[in-house]
Parts: C-alpha cells; sequence; structure tokens
C-alpha cells in the first residue's frame, strides 16, 4: 500500500504563502505612522499607483494574451474587487489607525477570520460550521484581548475621533470580507489566469482608480509638504506596493488556490500576528501577559481550525 500526499502538500504549501502573505501584509499597519502628516486617500493613491505601474510593468509581455482571454465578466469582478479591497480597504485603514490606533484598528481587523470562515462555510465542500466552533471561539476572544488595553486604558484625542476610527475599522472589516470571500470564488473558476497574473490585473485595475482620484487628492487635501515629507511618502509608497501588494498579494492568491475558503479566513489572522509584532519593534518594547495571551489564542485557533480540516491520508494499492 502507499500514501497519497499530494492533499497533504498543498495544504502545508497554501499555509507557507498564507504566513508570507500576512507577514508582509502586516507592515501596512505601520504606513499610516509612517506618513502620518498625508492623508488616507493620499496613501491610497501612492501605494496603489506604484503598485499598478509594478503590475502593468510585470504584465506588459503578455497584455495582448491576457485582455483577449478575460471576458468582460472577470473585467467587472477585478474592478469591484480592486475597489474593495485595496482602494477603499486602505483609505479606511489609515484612518482607523491615524484615528483610533493601531490596537483598536487590530482589534476590529483581527475579527476578519470569523467573518470569513462563517461565510465560507456555506460554500459547497466545506466542513460543517460546528467543527470550527472552537477555532472561532480562540479566535474572537483573542481579538479582544489584541485591543482590549487601548479600550480599557487612557484615551488618546477626542471621542469623536475615537468613534471615527472604530466606525471606519468596521467598515474596512467589512470591504475586505467582501474581498477575501469574492476573491477566492474568482479564483476558483479561473482555469485560464494563473494566480499571480490576476493579482497583478487587480493592481493594474487598483492602479487606474488611483489615476481617477488625484484630482479628487488635491481639492480635499490643502496642507503643503516640503521635498523630505515627499521623499519619505515616495519611499513608503513603493516599499508598501512591493512587499504588501505585489508579492504578498501574490502569495495570496496562490494560498487561495490551494486552501478551502474556510481555512483562508483563518490565515488572515496572520496579518493581525505581523502586524503586532511590527508594532513591537517600532516601540521598542516586549508585550504585555495580555498581548502574549492575544498571540497565544490567535496560534490556538489556526491550529484548531488546522485540525479540523486534517483529512487521512488516502491509502491505494501498489502496482
Amino acid at each position: 500500500m502507499s500514501i497519497t500526499h499530494a492533499p497533504e502538500r498543498d495544504r502545508f504549501t497554501g499555509i507557507a504563502c498564507g504566513m508570507g502573505a500576512g507577514a508582509l501584509w502586516g507592515l501596512v499597519f505601520l504606513a499610516p505612522e509612517l506618513v502620518r502628516g498625508f492623508s488616507p486617500l493620499q496613501q491610497s493613491i501612492g501605494r496603489y499607483l506604484c503598485y499598478g505601474l509594478i503590475a502593468a510593468v510585470l504584465l506588459a509581455p503578455r497584455w495582448r494574451t491576457l485582455v483577449v482571454r478575460t471576458p468582460r465578466r472577470q473585467w467587472l469582478d477585478l474592478v469591484w474587487l480592486s475597489f474593495a479591497g485595496n482602494t477603499l480597504y486602505y483609505i479606511l485603514l489609515s484612518s482607523a489607525v491615524q484615528k483610533g490606533g493601531i490596537a483598536m484598528t487590530s482589534l476590529v481587523i483581527g475579527f476578519l477570520p470569523v467573518a470569513v470562515t462563517v461565510i465560507g462555510s456555506r460554500d459547497h465542500g466545506a466542513i460543517r460550521l460546528a467543527k470550527l466552533i472552537p477555532s472561532l471561539l480562540f479566535c474572537a476572544v483573542g481579538a479582544l484581548c489584541i485591543g482590549w488595553q487601548a479600550l480599557a486604558g487612557p484615551t488618546s484625542g477626542s471621542v469623536g475621533q475615537r468613534i471615527m476610527g472604530l466606525l471606519c475599522a468596521i467598515g474596512a472589516l467589512a470591504s475586505w470580507t467582501a474581498y477575501a470571500v469574492g476573491n477566492a470564488r474568482c479564483l476558483t473558476r479561473l482555469n485560464h489566469i494563473s494566480a499571480h497574473d490576476w493579482s497583478l490585473l487587480t493592481g493594474i485595475v487598483t492602479g487606474a482608480q488611483s489615476v481617477v482620484l488625484i484630482p479628487l487628492a488635491f481639492v480635499l487635501e490643502t496642507a503643503h509638504h516640503d521635498a523630505g515629507h515627499w521623499a519619505r511618502f515616495a519611499a513608503v509608497s513603493v516599499g508598501v506596493a512591493i512587499l504588501a501588494s505585489t508579492v504578498g498579494n501574490a502569495l495570496w492568491n496562490r494560498m487561495s488556490r490551494l486552501l478551502p475558503l474556510t481555512l483562508v479566513g483563518q490565515m488572515i489572522l496572520f496579518e493581525t500576528l505581523f502586524a503586532l509584532l511590527y508594532g513591537f519593534l517600532w516601540e521598542q518594547r516586549l508585550p504585555t501577559p495580555l498581548e502574549l495571551a492575544a498571540l497565544s489564542l490567535v496560534i490556538m485557533s489556526v491550529l484548531s481550525c488546522l485540525a479540523a480540516h486534517r483529512t487521512p491520508a488516502t491509502l491505494q494499492p501498489t502496482a
């Protein structure tokens, strides 16, 4: 008898890709602090304009072939996915970080796995939601621990700012949940476009949306910045575009093709995990006991979800 390990290898590869995407996406929580003098709209335009240019260069040799092979319906999918998962999400996330703080934003965004997993449990072939209850409980309690100190400790800024930050974080949660579910379902229908090319097409469409938003940014933003500030803004925009958007999205799309949607939802936890780790390094401090408890709960949530998805190896007779 021989054992078929292909599904297990695919699951391991998918999880590794999910961890890599989370490590790179965690950087976006720091970006609003690095360029605090610029508005969320400007940050979104800067990041995704760079992403669009990079994607256009990488796709240039295959552009005509991809255009012919991509039907109108998938272009429409790219438009709304780019807006929900990139443009709108990053504007709301940056606003939440600047108005409510990283801790509050991480608290709300930490519920992404819960939302995506619950929606994914209704897909054909998904495991029963009852088997995911332990994972969802760990996730929910861990997300509460992540932001508890910020909510229970001394407040910074006005009450109105904190409420607006919370509303922006909830909006970002809804926006990215729609993207994660829609993108995963679109990828399952794509047989003629690779996950990497789909990510680059998303970048081109998002870049086009950023160009359209440039006049709006000039109308709404009246603050002046010197050459040094613009250079810092450009460096952060290019860095986030390359690491988080180009490489991170490619890893995420690869993972979305290898893992079921219920497990895809759990992989989003790594973004929160790495965002916290980067925050500790940025603030040059060790995590508190409550933060360590939150990290432990995040890890336990992912491990329990993996256990729920584990299937016995398939036995096949040898020749």
